[in-house]
This record gives structure tokens, sequence and C-alpha cells, in this order.
């Protein structure tokens, strides 16, 4: 193995551990996920991989750029919905984030433990619902964002599972 390869590899597992502990909470692990997605990114350009797979970290990179950039922009001018005057449908503009991280965690070329792991964060993605509901003077904002938080954990698990068993199919 050459040393870009092994720099390469390097980066990946540091990116790919960075989305994941930073999945654990999005909102602050935003700090965390878009440094991570954007070293999985150079990971993939040193590895000189094939170019699809380096445009797809790439793509995966720059939404979760634009997505964690609408989220801080929301949050600095006081959020969107409730008493803050602005309509719910501003938190659209955070979804390229939830969907940039995960497509970044089942996407072509992630590894086994990823893939695994990114299951471990769905499921906790669904716990998250589950104690959102739990909670009796729960809000309809925050029951809202549980199912979207939900949602996210329900198409990870589904994407790392389709992956898992592709990469099955083919060893076989």
């Amino acid at each position: 193995m050459n040393t870009r390869q092994l720099w390469s590899r390097r980066l990946f597992l540091v990116g790919g551990a960075a989305m994941l502990v930073g999945a654990l909470d999005p909102m602050e692990g935003s700090l965390v996920i878009l440094p991570g997605s954007g070293l999985v990114a150079l990971g993939a350009l040193l590895g000189q991989n094939e170019r699809r797979l380096i445009a797809y970290r790439v793509r995966v990179f720059f939404l979760i750029a634009i997505g964690v950039g609408a989220m801080w922009w929301l949050s600095a001018i006081g959020g969107f919905g409730g008493s803050s005057g602005r309509s719910m449908w501003w938190g659209v503009l955070i979804l390229p984030y939830l969907i940039g991280w995960s497509m970044g965690i089942w996407g072509p070329g992630s590894p086994r433990w990823l893939l695994l792991l990114g299951i471990v964060v769905g499921l906790w993605y669904q716990a998250i619902l589950v104690m959102i509901l739990s909670n009796r003077r729960g809000r309809a904002v925050a029951i809202e964002a549980g199912i979207i938080v939900s949602a996210l954990g329900v198409l990870t698990i589904a994407g790392c599972i389709s992956r898992l068993r592709h990469r099955t199919a083919e060893l076989q």
C-alpha cells in the first residue's frame, strides 16, 4: 500500500468516525460532521478512487455544508416556526444536511464498520422519537422534529442494510 492510499484510509476512518460521533446530537454535532465529511471527500480524492466515487463524496460534502450553513443561519436569526414569525417551511433549508449525512454513511465505498455503526445511529434516532413522545409536555414542534429525525433514522438503517446486502451478494 502506498502513502497516498494509507492517508486516504486514515482520512476516511477519521472522517467517518466524526460523522458518526457528531450524529449523536445532530444540531451541535454539525460542527463535527461537516469537517468529517470533508475528510471523507479528501480521502476519496487522495485515494485516487474512480471519478464517480469522488464526485459522490464531494456532493455529500456540499449537501452537508449547505444544510449546516442554513441551520446555523436560521439559528442566528432566531429560528423558524413558533414565535419567530417565520414559517415552519424555512426548515426545508436544513434538509440537505440531513440527506447528505445519511448518504455519506451508506454511500458507495462505505466500509462495513461504518454501515454497522450507521444502523446503530439510526436506532438511536428511533429512541429520540420515543423520548420525545413519552414527554407529556411535548410541544408540536418537538414532535414534528422527532418525526423527521426518526424518518432520517429509518432511511439510514434501510440504506445501510441495503448496502450490506449488496456487498454480501457481490462476495458470493
